[in-house]
């Protein structure tokens, strides 16, 4: 009996000696991506000076979706509740934001679009969120291909023989043909179509995910969106193949 105890007594202090998984750090924009969760393709980092970075794609990257429901987050900002740095940054020597900040900070971040950071991450769980200052955000393109719901604020936009997945926020406009911002697809006569079969009638993101919700197949679009960043910024319903 004493030999049984002695043995779960040791395997017990093994256990509690092994140690924690390490955390894998990567840098990107950051998504939400449903309640408490964010999504995240890793990109190269470098420092172009003491508080920016820049970001540059990875080949082969592959997106990471992570519950930041009990992350620890550092904003740039001098407050957890400011929208902008107003001049005024919070970084350490690695400029990485320091201002200590809660979960529902991140998310309400989030909400409002793209956040350039560095996640540390163990298994699907992000650990820690550091917001980061990007020096460029990219350069905006135009484009024409078709798009697919993949999601409520993402979609599948396929162009030149590529497919990107990008996000919308409420600052992402959707120009119409139809009669209604809240008709169907392509519903009715094309009343706001130009002569290049391009909307005319200015709506919004929630129009544009209710539109593609009522959709079975990929559509015919122009669009202006940021590379890199992945961020979809106005959609043009296109009539017929115009």
């Amino acid at each position: 009996m004493r030999l049984l105890v002695a043995f779960a007594t040791a395997a017990a202090a093994v256990s509690l000696s092994a140690p924690a998984e390490a955390a894998t750090a990567v840098y990107g924009f950051a998504w939400a991506d449903g309640k408490g969760h964010l999504r995240i393709v890793p990109k190269s980092a470098t420092r172009d000076s003491r508080v920016t970075y820049v970001l540059k794609s990875l080949p082969k990257a592959k997106e990471l979706r992570l519950d930041h429901t009990k992350a620890a987050y550092g904003r740039v900002t001098v407050a957890c509740d400011l929208k902008e740095t107003e001049g005024r940054v919070s970084v350490d020597a690695k400029g990485l934001g320091r201002t200590a900040c809660k979960p529902r900070h991140l998310a309400d971040q989030l909400g409002r679009g793209p956040v350039a950071v560095r996640v540390e991450y163990t298994g699907g769980r992000a650990t820690r969120v550091n917001e980061i200052l990007v020096a460029d955000w990219g350069t905006p393109r135009t484009a024409r291909g078709t798009i697919e719901r993949v999601g409520d604020t993402a979609v599948l936009f396929a162009t030149g023989g590529k497919t990107i997945k990008l996000g919308y926020t409420y600052t992402t406009a959707f120009h119409r043909t139809t009669a209604r911002c809240g008709d169907g697809w392509l519903t009715g006569e094309p009343v706001n179509a130009d002569r290049n079969g391009l909307g005319k009638k200015p709506c919004g993101w929630t129009h544009l995910t209710k539109a593609l919700k009522g959709t079975r197949h990929p559509v015919l679009v122009r669009v202006d969106y940021t590379p890199g960043v992945n961020a979809l910024n106005e959609v043009w319903e296109v009539f017929g193949d115009a």
